[in-house]
């Protein structure tokens, strides 16, 4: 079942979110799957980001099926994907209960995360999300460095 789908800042792809434990990126024109990204809990929510090659995923495990444990075995966080890769590269907790809606700010300064605990959390990004550069991308960095 898929539970959320967000438009790319261009429109020519969007993403999507799925109970199957899946966001898949798609393109516009044909619907073609571009990329597939793989969480470990089912998926609430999809979005890209406008500025960086990043996606955020949000969900976790039903809150009624985690009655016994902790939040942390929930998976009540927001995940960050490199958008060309399909890897995961960070997450960020703060939910006591699954992520149902993530939405990026469109200058991508932050974003907000809508979780079945009743909060809205508003992240603002610091300085190392806009440095970070992913392996394959810093070594195509210093192999133009070096070749002027």
């Amino acid at each position: 079942m898929i539970t959320d789908i967000q438009w790319a800042p261009d429109r020519t792809y969007f993403i999507t979110a799925s109970k199957d434990k899946t966001a898949k990126l798609l393109s516009a024109t044909n619907l073609n799957i571009l990329k597939t990204y793989v969480a470990d809990t089912p998926l609430n929510s999809a979005a890209i980001a406008p500025t960086k090659d990043f996606v955020i995923l949000g969900g976790g495990q039903a809150a009624m099926d985690v009655t016994t444990t902790s939040a942390r075995q929930g998976k009540f966080e927001a995940r960050f994907y490199h958008k060309i890769f399909e890897e995961e590269i960070g997450r960020v907790r703060g939910h006591f209960g699954p992520l149902n809606y993530v939405a990026i700010d469109p200058t991508g300064k932050g974003y907000a995360s809508g979780g079945e605990d009743g909060y809205v959390r508003v992240h603002h990004f610091d300085r190392s999300y806009f440095d970070f550069l992913y392996e394959a991308e810093r070594e195509q960095n210093n192999l133009q460095q070096s070749r002027m």
